[in-house]
């Protein structure tokens, strides 16, 4: 409950807390279709050439690496709560977290022809399973990092709502007559 107090002309002002809640949410989960069938198709190859060539145990290990790759990054999901951006790729191995207080701008960006977890010296770390837009964060303090995503402008969307309404929580003063 708001205090109240009289003010010197008789008028009442009123003290009120801004929310730093964001009212809506987010969740997308992109799949990962390339990177599933590049892994699984080497994954198919190794194992013909292991067969028809012998026994080359460099064949066969590889296969089950490129098993394991294929489950962690067949997909990304971005998701956007009342106070967290999180992301994570597959089953949740590999996942990340930032305060949506930390942020404080999100653009759309186009990446080049690479996927996974890389840094970029425009981007800074990207995240990405498939395609070439991303959106770039950028944290108080400098740091940058990119999402990738199949409908960025939806994503900017979101972080434009959760900047707007999480900023930290300051007390406002209400004249009321």
């Amino acid at each position: 409950m708001p205090a109240k107090r009289t003010g010197a002309k008789g008028s009442k002002i009123k003290w009120v807390m801004t929310s730093n809640n964001f009212a809506g949410s987010y969740k997308h989960t992109q799949r990962g279709t390339l990177i599933l069938a590049v892994t699984l198709g080497l994954a198919v190859v190794f194992i013909g050439l292991g067969s028809a060539i012998g026994t080359i145990k460099s064949l066969w290990l590889a296969v089950p690496i490129l098993l394991v790759c294929a489950w962690v990054f067949h997909s990304l999901t971005i998701e956007i709560s009342d106070r967290k951006l999180r992301w994570r790729f597959g089953p949740g191995l590999i996942r990340k977290s930032v305060s949506l207080n930390e942020i404080v701008s999100a653009e759309p960006v186009r990446t080049g022809p690479s996927w996974g977890i890389h840094w970029s010296p425009r981007t800074g770390w990207l995240y990405n399973v498939s395609g070439f837009d991303a959106v770039a964060v950028t944290l108080r303090g400098g740091k940058r990092f990119a999402l990738g995503t199949d409908e960025p402008q939806a994503l900017v969307a979101r972080f434009a709502e959760a900047i707007q309404q999480n900023e930290p929580a300051v007390l406002k003063r209400e004249i009321a007559r």
